[in-house]
């Protein structure tokens, strides 16, 4: 691996097992056929591959396996105007009604919890869910909402001064999940 091994929180077989358990959590709050109703939706950019990889576990498990979406969250953030730089746009695809279905927004780190208020902004410009819950790979601390995780692979306490990077083979040619200071 191309990272130093004490910043490493997570390596490629935790994460494994991280995504095994968020599977056997949706599966157990939305059994049998209702998986097959569950839309995940994950946000650009790591949180597409972690939702991707849900669905095939739970199909894997359950034999069922929930539609899934992609979402792009940069024109919905509340920091816009005070970039540098613009945002580059990518991919969202949310094709099929959203109305009163129940929604996973799937991503890799829960900190701030900005991403997931724009998520939440972003969907809603979709239709009116049933419901909205979010599955994280990582939880920390510091949240600025009052927005919570409902499914979590792994919870760490890191200092505010460092950051949470997660690696995953589709995007970065490994998974890792590192820690390294700001």
């Amino acid at each position: 691996m191309s990272s130093n091994r004490k910043n490493h929180l997570m390596t490629e077989s935790a994460i494994k097992r991280a995504i095994d358990k968020l599977a056997f959590e949706l599966a157990e709050a939305f059994p049998g056929e209702e998986l097959s109703e569950l839309i995940l939706i994950g946000i650009q950019l790591r949180g597409v591959p972690l939702s991707k990889r849900l669905c095939a576990k739970l199909k894997e498990f359950t034999g069922y396996e929930p539609k899934s979406g992609t979402l792009d969250t940069s024109m919905y953030r509340d920091d816009i105007g005070m970039r540098k730089t613009l945002p580059v746009i990518l991919e969202t695809s949310i094709p099929f009604d959203v109305n009163d279905k129940d929604i996973i927004l799937v991503d890799d780190v829960l900190w701030r919890g900005r991403t997931i208020r724009a998520a939440l902004d972003a969907i809603t410009d979709y239709g009116r869910p049933k419901s909205i819950k979010v599955a994280v790979l990582v939880e920390r601390k510091g949240r600025e909402f009052p927005i919570h995780s409902d499914f979590v692979g792994m919870k760490y306490a890191v200092p505010d001064n460092k950051r949470v990077y997660v690696n995953l083979e589709e995007c970065d040619d490994e998974d890792a999940v590192l820690v390294k200071y700001l």
